[in-house]
């Protein structure tokens, strides 16, 4: 039985009951299949760890020039600490990057605890105090068009590929 009428979130939707009916080999073929059920959809989630070093987050990328080719895709989250004041600062993620890394996200938030305010990263503004958020082959930089050094409490998550 599935809670939703959206049919990408059906088919990854386990069911809550399973009938066992009829003979051993009826209930084996109905173990197995409740089992590859439960095994796909828990493989095809997106893990939600977010730790200072290199983890698997269960997501799968195409191989441009061969779709049926899946990569994986890994994150790294940096602690990236206070933000600066008018200026660029860079900090190291770690992740030895090469030229068969893809990028797939690059995102982030900030914390000024003082004012309770939080800001997405990168960020936009009307009035031209955007914050820009790179990511290099060896650091993450974020640079500021405006005093930011309030928010003192910045984490980037950095998302990529390993291999094309």
């Amino acid at each position: 039985m599935s809670y939703s009428s959206d049919n990408p979130q059906i088919t990854n939707q386990l069911e809550t009951t399973v009938d066992f009916e009829g003979s051993e080999r009826l209930f084996k073929d109905t173990l197995t299949n409740a089992y590859r059920k439960v095994a796909t959809s828990v493989n095809a989630k997106t893990g939600g760890l977010y730790q200072p070093q290199e983890i698997s987050n269960s997501e799968q990328y195409f191989t441009p020039n061969n779709p049926q080719k899946l990569r994986n895709v890994y994150r790294m989250t940096v602690d990236f600490g206070g933000l600066p004041n008018n200026t660029t600062k860079s900090v190291s993620h770690g992740i030895n990057f090469t030229s068969e890394f893809t990028l797939t996200k690059a995102y982030g938030a900030s914390t000024d605890a003082d004012s309770l305010l939080y800001i997405p990263l990168p960020y936009a503004s009307a009035t031209g105090a955007n914050i820009e958020l790179l990511i290099t082959a060896s650091q993450v930089t974020i640079i500021t068009n405006s005093n930011r050094s309030n928010f003192i409490i910045t984490y980037v998550v950095i998302e990529y590929c390993k291999t094309q």
